[in-house]
């Protein structure tokens, strides 16, 4: 069994590596030139550019990968998975698609399942992880797409960001959201509905949007003393250590795994993201 995802995921490049997962990275253009996330681009360079003010435009992964991917799956006779970003918010998805459609025309017997999470940044990553968890422990094919379509269904995100400003530019957000972030300190308080970026409230300080970012967990999570839980950040290390410290004092989870946003979602978020994912229903064992 093979299992894909792409760069939106957030993972770092040792996941793929050591889960053998096969990474599509989407791209992010800079400075004139074409960069694959996570594989090919410096992220300090990333980062610095958006403080500068830079503007940062994003692709999708490359129908000739899918299709080189897709056409070796065929070839080899394995089943494969792909776990997708959310079709709302990227073209991925339908280019997979169409690309698998292309692939069983040279090999009508390949088996590929390609599941749209409507998840993005690790609430999307906590899904390819649990995947390739369960597919390390020998779990079969259907076990395992089954949970990863359980998991894309009650994966639950809320963030908040310093100027959504750069949703906004990007498309990611009705541009009458705008006016909320960048101002006074005013933060917005966001989540992801069927795949699309939702504001749904705003506070003054990080101090007041952290403490009701654990409010909503505690209203939405099940069992979070029985979770990974997962914190994305982008270039604000010390921000998230202290979301983790409130969530470990608050729900004592199995885990808080803190990772870097990576290129193609900074560059429509912009720095001072702190994302937090967690499940709101558990699966049945």
């Amino acid at each position: 069994m093979r299992i894909y995802a792409d760069s939106a995921s957030d993972l770092p490049k040792s996941f793929y590596e050591q889960e053998d997962v096969t990474l599509i990275p989407l791209r992010v253009h800079l400075k004139g030139k074409e960069y694959d996330d996570i594989i090919g681009v410096d992220m300090d360079e990333v980062y610095q550019a958006i403080r500068d003010g830079e503007s940062l435009k994003t692709s999708q992964a490359s129908p000739e990968r899918f299709l080189k991917e897709f056409n070796a799956l065929g070839q080899s006779g394995e089943e494969g998975i792909y776990i997708a970003f959310s079709s709302e918010l990227s073209g991925t998805y339908n280019t997979a698609v169409m690309m698998a459609q292309q692939a069983k025309e040279n090999y009508p017997d390949l088996k590929l399942t390609i599941i749209d999470t409507k998840c993005a940044s690790l609430g999307y990553g906590l899904i390819v992880k649990e995947a390739a968890r369960m597919k390390n422990e020998g779990k079969s094919y259907d076990e395992v797409t089954e949970r990863a379509r359980f998991n894309a269904l009650h994966m639950e995100h809320l963030f908040t960001v310093d100027d959504l400003d750069y949703l906004a530019k990007g498309g990611r957000l009705s541009k009458a959201s705008a006016f909320i972030g960048g101002l006074l300190s005013i933060k917005p308080v966001l989540d992801v509905e069927d795949g699309k970026l939702v504001p749904i409230e705003k506070y003054r300080g990080r101090k007041k949007v952290f403490k009701r970012l654990i409010e909503l967990m505690k209203e939405r999570g099940d069992s979070l003393s029985q979770q990974v839980i997962a914190i994305s950040h982008s270039d604000d290390l010390v921000a998230a250590e202290e979301m983790k410290a409130l969530i470990e004092e608050n729900f004592h989870p199995k885990a808080v795994e803190i990772h870097l946003i990576g290129s193609v979602i900074a560059a429509h978020t912009g720095t001072g993201t702190i994302s937090v994912f967690f499940l709101n229903q558990l699966p049945e064992k």
